[in-house]
């Protein structure tokens, strides 16, 4: 790929054109705000200005109910040999497209599953997609050279290809991305009527629950109102299970007096505990990272400076690596790291994610090695001297 035109310079457009242009890839910008387009140029993520020839690929970032309007205007003017989008939303746009597009067969529904809670060029980064999951849709008359170029796209940005149908992408999307920034939205909303003095005492438990409320109201309620059909699934599903939390809640808020009431509190007790249970077990469903089997490891020496391996911490959380579970700190002085005090951080991954955070971690200053074939079973963390 020599040459690729972004329609649509928000967080998504601007960083998809920010690692082309990265790879050597001539990039081309546009969006209805020429603003925004001069801002992602001045980032270095190409040149605000029409190509003179069709390019390679066209991306349109652009949102889920504008795609087919966007994918006809853009191929009756030839901008490109090949055509994808971003939207999170596939159905819509898919169908979209094979109405209004002169020829559907250069067109292949994409959705990288990255993002941030802010929006717009300024928050664009290279490195947003690396070792995500980048979603391919083509449809039963998507070409193979079509589908090989958005691969190539794909894999430019460091993301991993994932060929998949519209309708499964929208019913998985529904339940991990669009219900929680509703649920997030809902819960933030409370805060407004929240007692005064409430803000003294928010930890980061609700930060964390709250942080992706921020994402531009005008593009997610197009989002969900493209996926509707399989929110309001999952959204009955939680209704269902809010319902009978609030009915045990109620039981537990009963006096505790007579023999029968207590017995309603133990009922009230179990069923909040079964919720409870149930919510652990469904975090078991998610993987440690976005691989299967960590046969290799990244190796970071930290330093001895205070905070220095929260910081680290904190980068590698950007490549979905959770240190809980995938972390394994090691005395500097018995493996190399130095005698200052500092620590050797070990990162079991599959490979393809090591390789990613190896060069994530470069990029922001960190002294990263990749190691392959990597044996599994790391031992617990521990320290020089420790017993």
């Amino acid at each position: 790929m020599r040459t690729l035109a972004v329609v649509g310079t928000g967080l998504i457009g601007t960083s998809v054109a920010l690692a082309a242009s990265r790879r050597g890839v001539t990039v081309f910008l546009s969006d209805r705000d020429p603003v925004s387009a001069r801002t992602a140029a001045a980032l270095g993520a190409g040149l605000a200005e029409e190509p003179v020839a069709p390019v390679d690929l066209a991306v349109l970032a652009v949102p889920p109910s504008a795609v087919g309007t966007v994918l006809a205007a853009a191929q009756r003017r030839s901008l490109a040999r090949v055509y994808t989008d971003v939207a999170s939303v596939k159905s819509v746009p898919v169908r979209m497209a094979l109405r209004q597009a002169p020829d559907p067969s250069r067109f292949v529904g994409g959705h990288p599953l990255a993002g941030r809670e802010r929006s717009g060029p300024l928050a664009a980064r290279a490195d947003l997609f690396l070792g995500r999951p980048w979603a391919l849709t083509p449809a039963a008359c998507t070409s193979d050279a079509a589908l090989g170029t958005a691969r190539e796209l794909v894999e430019l940005c460091g993301a991993v290809p994932v060929v998949t149908r519209s309708r499964d992408h929208d019913d998985a999307v529904a339940l991990t991305s669009h219900v929680p920034h509703l649920v997030a939205s809902l819960m933030a909303a409370r805060l407004r009527e929240g007692p005064d003095g409430m803000s003294r005492f928010a930890g980061q438990g609700l930060r964390d629950v709250t942080r992706i409320a921020h994402g531009d109201s005008g593009l997610w309620g197009d989002i969900l109102q493209a996926n509707a059909a399989s929110i309001a699934g999952v959204v009955r599903d939680l209704h269902a299970d809010l319902s009978r939390l609030v009915t045990a809640l109620d039981l537990l808020a009963a006096p505790d007096g007579s023999e029968p009431e207590r017995a309603e509190r133990a009922r009230g007790m179990r069923t909040m505990v079964d919720l409870l249970d149930r919510g652990i077990a469904g975090l078991a469903q998610l993987p440690a990272t976005c691989g299967d089997v960590a046969d290799a490891r990244v190796r970071v020496a930290v330093g001895g400076r205070p905070g220095e391996l929260r910081r680290l911490l904190d980068a590698a959380a950007e490549f979905v690596v959770a240190p809980e579970e995938t972390v394994v700190v090691q005395a500097a002085d018995a493996w190399g790291g130095g005698a200052d005090g500092g620590l050797v951080v070990r990162f079991p991954l599959p490979s393809d994610l090591a390789e990613c955070l190896t060069a994530g971690l470069r990029a922001g200053g960190w002294a990263a090695e990749c190691e392959q074939g990597a044996e599994r079973g790391y031992s617990a963390a521990r320290t020089a001297g420790s017993e």
